[in-house]
């Protein structure tokens, strides 16, 4: 049973006065109502409009307040008022800071519940323009990361890959993933596992999980190991046993030792965490400073380079069991 009036403490944003439906929403001992016009969210969604029907008030139902019927909602308040504000105006997504990922993934998660599929394509859209699909995206995301100051003690793109990846599993957006598990990949087990990175521990009713489930900690050892082997791989083929090209213009045995003193130097360089996509244009950088390598053989790696890293960016998601780049993009993306 409801009081006659929500009092004004309870009463959330937004509140219409002529609304004609009031969502309750209720999180441990939190409640915030919404007075809304239940047209406007039934539009939107056929889940809500099922609901809706179903609470038509009948003569002494206890279930009305202010006039109007009263619909509870399993649902916490900070992501339903995001998610109301965004089909009356319009979603309005930013990348400023943690704060904004938070945002957006709770309208993904309440846009997926409620099956209103344009505002999950928007939400997802978002995201991918930050946690790339393309290699292009890619290259870009590293290019932001090392040239975008911290936002607080919090470094681009101020959202822990791990909490990415528990979003998408949540509200199955598989496209995301690939993309998520190989930025955590550069991260080591243990300290995943121990969940103390600043990262984590930002609080926000929206944050998604610290915990990295049995089936991502499959799908994590996979990358990490693809991403391992395709380091060494790239330092022992294509670097150390490299040959000349046929158009070699150097002297003779002049380039292929330049090639074996750039493996000796990637395989003394490289870290846990170097990035197997990122490293190949670094040593392409590592090259530029050899004088000994001439240019047609220069122009061959440089060209090797970039088939090797399409090949290896496309690869992805078949290494943890996914469809193609672009199976994943029909599938979440279609609409």
């Amino acid at each position: 049973m409801y009081p006659a009036t929500i009092p004004q403490s309870v009463r959330g944003e937004p509140w219409f006065e002529d609304g004609n439906i009031i969502l309750l929403a209720e999180e441990a001992d939190n409640a915030v109502a919404f007075k809304v016009h239940r047209g406007v969210l039934a539009r939107h969604s056929e889940v809500f409009q099922s609901m809706f029907e179903l609470s038509t008030p009948i003569p002494g139902d206890d279930n009305v307040a202010d006039g109007c019927p009263v619909v509870r909602m399993h649902d916490h308040p900070t992501e339903l008022s995001v998610l109301i504000r965004a089909l009356y105006d319009g979603a309005s997504f930013e990348h400023r800071g943690i704060e904004d990922f938070y945002h957006v993934a709770g309208i993904l998660r309440l846009a997926t519940k409620y099956f209103i599929a344009y505002l999950r394509r928007e939400a997802i859209r978002h995201l991918l323009q930050t946690w790339p699909y393309t290699l292009a995206g890619h290259d870009r995301f590293v290019e932001r990361a090392v040239k975008t100051p911290p936002v607080g003690d919090l470094t681009y793109p101020y959202v822990h890959p791990l909490h990415l990846l528990n979003l998408a599993r949540e509200t199955d957006v598989r496209i995301i993933v690939p993309t998520a598990l190989y930025f955590l990949s550069l991260y080591r087990l243990p300290d995943i596992l121990k969940g103390d990175h600043p990262k984590l521990l930002v609080e926000h009713p929206s944050r998604p999980s610290s915990e990295l489930s049995a089936r991502d900690l499959r799908d994590y050892t996979l990358m990490f190991q693809h991403r391992i082997d395709a380091i060494l791989d790239f330092i022992r083929q294509d670097c150390s046993g490299r040959v000349p090209v046929k158009r070699c213009q150097g002297q003779p045995g002049m380039c292929q030792k330049a090639f074996v003193r750039l493996g000796s130097r990637l395989s003394r360089a490289w870290v846990v965490r170097t990035g197997s996509l990122h490293y190949p244009v670094q040593a392409i950088d590592e090259l530029a400073s050899d004088p000994n390598v001439c240019q047609p053989c220069r122009r061959g790696f440089r060209e090797d380079v970039d088939t090797l890293r399409k090949r290896l960016w496309a690869e992805l998601p078949g290494v943890i069991g996914l469809p193609s780049w672009t199976e994943l993009e029909k599938t979440d993306l279609a609409g």
